[in-house]
């Protein structure tokens, strides 16, 4: 048996953990540079705010409404799914997170001991009490079957309590036909528009296709897919994997036409991703930098450029990263355009441990000590407070974050204080 766990609503319900006085009302939260809409409570997507929607074309709807708008707390969201997660694992050792609000577990010969909605009830008690987000609990034979439970238990709560199991062929079945095609786990807008022209408009219909179709038009995932839908495990559970690549990418709040600003953020990348490699054990053989002008404005010099260059040896130090990132930016900046956004990526990612040494021109052993110390004294007092020269001083880049809530978990500045009387 598999369980899918997904919190509700994950961003809304982070912002009201620490104001209650926001449930029941509609919220609303921001992409980066507070651009369009991301996550929306219930109250809100009853009132038609779309996903994806910019925030500046629904203004008139979130005044007339009092819709309560955030900005994304990346740092808050990541701390308080840690929370979660760890409850979760604890149920089971097989665990999958799946992404940063839904987690996947795997139960073997559990129902000889245990009931797996007292199970899920119990889940949902303890994720409540100990971290305060609400979460809905889908248990079925195979992954893609538990993604359609947990879309009931979250679709119909009061009937459900927030737990569906599918632990039988009439559930299954009344289960798919009840799924919309556009609904199924990976079958994106495409394929849907695809299926919908040859009348398959559930989950059913599309457990009724020729294996050789769904091979031929969607790959063995595909496949793998409809047999997941039908019962058969055939999706298995993946071990978490440290990323192939990682990246660091912005969109300017204003155009930039000096090298020096565009530096101060490829030096800024540079310290992010520096500091994502060491946090998972990695190495990097490859940056890669680019920059772009903003092709919105047509009556502007455009401009788009994007470098490879490959380390003389596997880094995962801030100082030789940001080195090599400011050569690469210096080779494709070209002056009298304004720039809207510029990215550094990092890959060929290898573990720590293992690599070549070399004889010659090696990683400076200094930088690993300088490193441990820089990580440890910026999580101990909180953000980036040791960065470049090249940041320039007293210069911080910044998202447009204008509703950007407190970091309650997570800086002791943030903490919350209580007045007693």
């Amino acid at each position: 048996m598999y369980a899918l766990i997904d919190c509700n609503n994950f961003y809304a319900s982070c912002e009201r953990l620490f104001k209650p006085h926001l449930n029941g009302k509609p919220v609303v939260v921001l992409s980066n540079n507070d651009g369009c809409i991301v996550a929306r409570s219930n109250e809100a997507k009853k009132l038609g705010i779309a996903m994806g929607v910019p925030i500046f074309q629904i203004k008139e709807l979130v005044e007339q409404h009092q819709v309560n708008v955030f900005s994304s707390n990346y740092e808050l969201y990541g701390d308080l799914s840690n929370r979660v997660m760890k409850i979760l694992s604890s149920y089971s050792p097989l665990a999958e997170v799946y992404s940063i609000d839904e987690c996947f577990l795997k139960f073997d010969g559990y129902e000889k001991y245990f009931d797996y909605k007292t199970m899920g009830l119990d889940m949902k008690s303890r994720v409540q009490q100990w971290v305060g987000i609400p979460i809905s609990v889908g248990y079925a034979p195979t992954k893609a079957l538990a993604k359609v439970a947990n879309k009931i238990a979250k679709k119909f709560p009061e009937q459900t309590e927030g737990v569906h199991i599918i632990d039988t062929e009439e559930k299954r079945l009344k289960a798919l036909k009840w799924t919309k095609i556009g609904d199924v786990w990976g079958i994106g807008r495409q394929h849907t528009k695809r299926l919908k022209a040859l009348g398959v408009n559930n989950a059913y219909d599309f457990t009724m296709l020729g294996d050789e179709w769904v091979r031929k038009n969607m790959t063995i995932q595909g496949l793998r897919l409809k047999k997941d839908l039908k019962g058969v495990p055939s999706i298995q559970m993946e071990d978490v994997k440290d990323k192939k690549n990682i990246a660091c990418t912005r969109s300017f709040e204003n155009m930039l036409d000096r090298f020096s600003d565009v530096s101060e953020r490829v030096a800024t990348f540079s310290a992010n991703l520096g500091e994502k490699l060491r946090k998972q054990n990695s190495h990097c053989n490859m940056i890669s930098v680019f920059v772009l002008s903003n092709y919105h404005r047509k009556d502007l010099e455009q401009h788009r450029a994007f470098i490879n260059i490959k380390t003389d040896f596997p880094t995962n130090s801030t100082l030789e990263i940001n080195r090599l990132a400011q050569t690469a930016l210096k080779s494709i900046y070209k002056d009298g355009i304004k720039y809207k956004k510029a990215g550094v990526i990092v890959s060929a990612i290898t573990p720590a441990e293992e690599f070549q040494l070399k004889f010659f021109g090696g990683e400076n052993p200094k930088h690993i000590d300088l490193m441990k110390a820089i990580d440890k004294t910026n999580k101990k007092i909180g953000g980036n407070v040791i960065r470049f020269g090249n940041n320039a001083l007293g210069k911080r880049w910044k998202m447009r974050q204008e509703h950007l809530s407190q970091c309650y978990t997570t800086r002791i500045s943030d903490i919350l204080t209580i007045k007693m009387q």
